[in-house]
């Protein structure tokens, strides 16, 4: 079973691509992917990402790193 956010992210690249990110593994996949500047919320975000989907930390947790971390990158959250 995928674990899922109550509210997606959906993210606007500066390519003008956007991507709707539904849960960690989505996030786990969108940071490997797509991220354009690795930072420290960066790591924080994976790292919360696999700790949600091994039952370590809450999906909510994962999805406000992932949150910091599409903000440290500057990219459009809604």
């Amino acid at each position: 079973m995928q674990l899922v956010w109550k509210q997606p992210i959906e993210l606007d690249f500066i390519s003008g691509d956007c991507r709707t990110v539904k849960g960690p593994s989505d996030a786990l996949a969108c940071l490997a992917d797509h991220w354009p500047r690795r930072g420290p919320f960066y790591v924080a975000a994976r790292s919360a990402c696999r700790a949600a989907i091994d039952g370590r930390r809450t999906a909510e947790e994962a999805r406000s790193l992932f949150i910091s971390a599409a903000q440290e990158a500057e990219l459009k959250t809604h």
